[in-house]
């Protein structure tokens, strides 16, 4: 940056400064976007983007990317820099300049709330009148005997880091998965479908994979799945050690058994990045992220948190909500976006529905809101309903294949609380749907009464369309309470 008497030329100006700490690119482009909306009332915005310390950063590259899909394209064989979302001076920038936003790559060291700036590695020095973190989150390391041996993969969002891993996980014969969530479950898949002969182990400590986002009924279908396509899944145990010379080549298991290992990625999450705001005094929230209320405003009125690093508060009972996904990043982004300078009421975050979905072995599953399980444990009196329909209709037409469903509501109100859904593609797509319901408070009435575009070719038939089905399903136990 260097021309520090400019930029202060230009607050003493009143031309208004926007700064953004971001890690995720996603995050970036969506926050890009809204700040267009007050495009009359601040001339220019910077991203500075924050990568991690032990990372040389060349000064044209983004390189922080989807965990999973990096290892996911380069498994496939597809050359990742085009498909992930990588962009360099060569390709301009654009999702940036097209909103008159420059960007710039340095570590930020530290904010200066006083002066209202920001300190980048490079010593630059970075103005603000409105700051956003979107510093993201940092992968969880298990406090396991010997995890610092060579091979033991953690999950991190940066391109070479995860190029390097996927290529020497091609070359391993055993590998071992920690964590049975979404990026162990997809791990697992991508692996042991690369058409080498590998030995893929699943490591989860609860009873189920994929335990806090779906159902038994739901999970075990990718379970199955995997089983199947030879996975060896292990649940209940934990890793109690890792064994070896420089890299590692034995996993000790809290059963004591043994596996033998050439390789180990370990995926059991991560934790918001907070450093920074912690330094620069910033109040924490109750769970592990950054405080903000639902403008995504922290307790410094003049910076915004928003993404992996910033507290989420479930939808339903404001407790934490360790969630971290992209969609809610992007919510999340535009919302700061749209009250940067204004509150806009219209616009705020109530809670952390989150809605998931994920892709195992041709089969897609999605979810939103509470399951059953967690519905119950938080002390919610449900009932649920439940739909197993064809996806075209008639059922004989080419390519039908079944959707199945399971919506939770509340048995005093019958409002929904969640929903969860298993089939093809559009599985993906419908799970946005009841999503949305979740966010509205849908009731089960509502829903049965839902009118929708049907067509052979696209749609179960408007008879027995699957949210309807559901709901139906639903209301009857609801009468008979």
């Amino acid at each position: 940056m260097g021309n520090l008497k400019t930029y202060r030329e230009m607050l003493e100006s009143e031309i208004k400064e926007v700064v953004g700490c971001t890690e995720p690119a996603s995050v970036a482009f969506a926050f890009a976007r809204a700040v267009k909306i007050f495009n009359d009332k601040s001339s220019r915005g910077q991203m500075l983007s924050d990568f991690k310390a032990e990372v040389t950063v060349s000064r044209d590259v983004f390189r922080n990317i989807s965990t999973v899909r990096v290892p996911v394209v380069k498994l496939k064989g597809i050359e990742p820099a085009a498909s992930c979302g990588i962009y360099t001076k060569a390709a301009g920038f654009n999702p940036f300049e097209k909103s008159g936003i420059e960007s710039r790559v340095d570590k930020a060291e530290s904010i200066n709330r006083a002066e209202k700036n920001v300190i980048g590695a490079s010593g630059d020095e970075y103005f603000y009148d409105k700051l956003v973190l979107a510093i993201g989150s940092n992968p969880i390391i298990p406090p396991v005997k010997g995890i610092e041996l060579d091979n033991i993969f953690s999950v991190k969002k940066d391109f070479l880091y995860l190029s390097d891993m996927v290529n020497k996980l091609k070359d391993a014969r055993n590998i071992l998965i920690l964590g049975g969530g979404f990026i162990g479950v997809e791990f697992a898949d991508e692996l042991i479908s690369s058409g080498k002969n590998k030995n893929i182990y699943l490591v989860e400590m609860a009873d189920q994979i994929l335990s806090s986002s779906f159902d038994d009924e739901f999970a075990s279908m990718a379970r199955d799945i995997l089983e199947k396509k030879g996975v060896k899944i292990m649940t209940g145990v934990k890793v109690s050690e890792f064994r070896g010379g420089k890299s590692v080549e034995k996993a000790i298991l809290s059963d004591g058994s043994i596996v033998a290992v050439d390789a180990v990625v370990c995926g059991i999450g991560g934790v918001p990045n907070t450093e920074l705001a912690g330094k620069a005094g910033i109040d924490m929230g109750r769970g592990k992220g950054i405080w903000t209320d639902e403008y995504m405003r922290t307790s410094d009125p003049s910076i915004f948190a928003v993404g992996d690093c910033a507290g989420k508060r479930d939808f339903f009972t404001r407790k934490d909500a360790p969630v971290m996904l992209a969609s809610v990043a992007a919510a999340e982004a535009r919302i700061a976006g749209a009250n940067l300078y204004e509150l806009r009421a219209i616009r705020q975050i109530h809670g952390t529905i989150g809605a998931f979905s994920t892709y195992v072995g041709g089969l897609v599953l999605g979810s939103a809101g509470l399951t059953e399980k967690a519905a119950k444990k938080g002390n919610f009196n449900v009932v649920t309903g439940q739909a197993e329909v064809t996806d075209k209709h008639p059922g004989k037409m080419p390519g039908c294949s079944t959707i199945k469903m399971k919506l939770i509501f509340s048995k005093s109100s019958g409002i929904i609380l969640g929903g969860q859904v298993a089939g093809n593609f559009l599985a993906g797509e419908i799970v946005n749907i009841i999503g949305m319901a979740i966010e509205k408070h849908f009731t089960a009435t509502e829903l049965e009464t839902f009118q929708m575009a049907t067509h052979p070719y696209l749609t179960p038939p408007p008879t027995k369309y699957h949210l309807v089905i559901a709901a139906q399903d639903a209301l009857k136990k609801l009468q008979s309470v």
